[in-house]
């Protein structure tokens, strides 16, 4: 009785137990063409939060358990210190269609779990601590399925022990949704593993293909850029290729099996980054190899596409990132089309790598839409050309833009050839009207130039004669006083020879000798001043002489002394009230001595007049100074 009494209350413990597990079918057709089913999103699975061991048993109660994909679990189930623990649990039931396919399991989260099928440990990923061990988190990156023994048209309780940790670096999630938790666990096919195999053999080559070509790409553009800093436009290609290569080497980390979640999420947050810098660049580069001035528009624009790239790394949403890249291509696609006309040459390089680029993107979303279980060979292949091609095309247009240089430096040095030999042919013309004119011109400048040394003599000559003039009219008042003496001696002369003769006739030989005596002193007298006016007549007729330039023997002493009288004579003849002592002191051995005694006269000459000048100048400012103290005395005496 025993075995039917067993049998009895297995058969009402479903009663008992109203809120269990509701069963989930699994078919052939949920793989859909491909070897992966995502059983975290599927209805039917139970959530409860804490630990217990016994809640992976196939028979429980399961009334406070919430109904929770795995898909759905989130940091605000995190308690304080950001830790998430519970068990998530799911009835499943093979079908008949899938009875020669072999099962296995997959957990592609950060997080540690311990995996029971019907209450038996099947896998332990990571470390959950139930053994008292330190928690050790899961790193799900290329792990091959563990087998999931079950046959077709039974039910079996899948439980999982899931233990997770918020991260810590930024954005704060939960680090089992680092990769999707829609791939949390995953029900895998026979060839799941094979095509792993043959991803993870093949990925590491396909890679180093993409990290060795954009670093070579980046060496050559700053190389070339270096060697011709003039190129702005080859400067940002290299700062695109250097962010490209970093982009690049990043993804190398996220797919290593053996890094840690902060180094995972680091090269994440450094590729989303830089693909965030990329997606703004390639409108910048079209903008400036199309050679069209970027607006102020496009420059807010791109700044709320990167700020809002960034915005969608720390907050997730597909749809932000897909608006961004959509809003990105078409800028892309506005650009190109209104400068189809214009394009040439290399442009064409960089507008057929970026549609080739986009050709390559949307037929992978096609053929992963049509072809979920696409080879990876042909998917790495895709990627290839992905990664690639844009950057290639960038190698493209610098050649085909160096060539057009080259170009065009020869065509410009033809030209300036052909100009040069033109301007030659113009320079020997224009050379030969410029003797000419030089030679006209010379004529007519030594012709100017005698008139103007003839215009100059005669200029001299006339300040000569100005001057003499000046003196001329000073200088007879001068003359007129010897000639007085003169005349009026000769009058005195004449009477005295009267008188002289009426005394002969008397016989009166002492009258006659003291009228001879004072005839004598008058001759005498007549001569001084006879002298004094031929030296005054002498300096007026050497001041007028034309100099000869010829050095003779002169008087120094005798010829400053003419001039010295010849100055003051000719100051009294403009300004009567001038009146100077003149003391001289001459050096009597000096005697004669070769000079130009014209040219020194009138050195002499402007000195000492110069030197009238101030003495007299100098007397009219005492004197008015004097005038004006008096007059101010006079009126404070007042």
């Amino acid at each position: 009785m025993k075995p039917v009494i067993k049998i009895f209350l297995i058969m009402l413990l479903p009663v008992f137990t109203y809120s269990q597990d509701s069963t989930v079918t699994i078919t052939k057709e949920m793989f859909s063409g491909s070897d992966e089913i995502f059983i975290g999103t599927l209805n039917g699975w139970l959530f409860k939060e804490g630990n217990n061991e016994n809640w992976s048993k196939e028979y429980i109660d399961v009334d406070d358990w919430i109904k929770l994909k795995p898909s759905e679990l989130s940091e605000e189930h995190a308690d304080k210190n950001g830790r998430v623990e519970g068990w998530f649990r799911i009835r499943i039931k093979p079908d008949n269609s899938i009875s020669s396919i072999p099962l296995g399991l997959s957990l592609e989260g950060w997080a540690a779990a311990d995996i029971f099928l019907n209450g038996n440990i099947i896998k332990s990923l990571g470390n959950t601590g139930s053994d008292g061990k330190q928690f050790e988190e899961y790193n799900p990156i290329h792990k091959f399925s563990f087998p999931l023994d079950v046959q077709p048209g039974k039910e079996y309780i899948i439980a999982i022990h899931v233990v997770d940790f918020v991260s810590k670096i930024p954005p704060p999630r939960l680090k089992s949704k680092s990769r999707g938790m829609d791939r949390f666990i995953m029900l895998t096919g026979p060839g799941y593993d094979s095509e792993l195999s043959k991803h993870i053999y093949e990925e590491p080559s396909f890679r180093s293909v993409w990290i060795t070509v954009s670093t070579i790409l980046c060496i050559l553009f700053w190389l070339l850029f270096f060697q011709n800093p003039g190129e702005k436009n080859l400067r940002l290609i290299a700062v695109f290729s250097t962010i490209y290569t970093v982009l690049t080497i990043s993804q190398t980390f996220d797919h290593s099996p053996e890094i840690s979640f902060n180094i995972y999420k680091l090269s994440k947050i450094v590729f989303w980054s830089f693909m965030n810098i990329i997606l703004v660049m390639i409108p910048v580069l079209l903008v400036r190899l199309f050679n069209i001035r970027i607006s102020k528009a496009l420059k807010l624009f791109l700044g709320l596409i990167i700020l809002t790239g960034f915005i969608s790394m720390y907050f997730p949403n597909n749809i932000v990132s897909i608006i961004v890249t959509f809003s990105v291509i078409l800028i892309c696609s506005y650009y190109i089309i209104s400068s189809w006309k214009t394009l040439k040459g290399a442009q064409w390089a960089v507008v057929t790598g970026l549609i080739v680029t986009l050709v390559l993107v949307f037929s992978l979303f096609i053929l992963f839409a049509l072809y979920p279980g696409m080879s990876n060979t042909l998917f790495q292949l895709m990627l290839t050309g992905i990664y690639l091609t844009f950057p290639i095309s960038l190698l493209v247009y610098v050649a085909l833009r160096f060539k057009e240089i080259i170009n065009e430096v020869r065509e410009n040095s033809e030209q300036v050839v052909k100009m040069s030999e033109e301007k030659k042919e113009q320079a020997l013309n224009q050379q030969k009207i410029l003797e000419e004119e030089v030679s006209r011109q010379t004529a007519e400048i030594r012709t100017t130039l005698e008139n103007l040394k003839s215009a100059q003599s005669q200029l001299i000559q006339s300040e000569k004669m100005a001057s003499l003039g000046e003196l001329t009219a000073g200088i007879a008042h001068e003359i007129q006083n010897p000639l007085n003496f003169v005349n009026n001696f000769s009058e005195v002369n004449t009477e005295l020879i009267s008188e002289m003769k009426d005394e002969i006739d008397k016989g009166n030989i002492d009258e006659v000798k003291n009228i001879a005596n004072d005839i004598e002193a008058n001759e005498q007298k007549i001569n001084h001043h006879g002298k004094r006016a031929d030296a005054i007549v002498k300096g007026m007729l050497q001041h007028s002489r034309k100099s000869s330039g010829v050095k003779e023997p002169t008087d120094i002493n005798a010829l400053a002394d003419e001039y010295l009288r010849l100055a003051y004579h000719g100051l009294r003849a403009k300004d009567k009230s001038f009146n100077a002592t003149m003391k001289t002191d001459f050096e009597e051995s000096i005697g004669n001595i070769n000079v130009v005694p014209q040219d020194i006269g009138r050195v002499i000459l402007n000195l000492i007049t110069n030197a009238f000048y101030v003495v007299d100048e100098k007397r009219n400012r005492t004197q008015r100074i004097r005038t004006d103290c008096l007059c101010n005395h006079q009126k404070n005496w007042c």
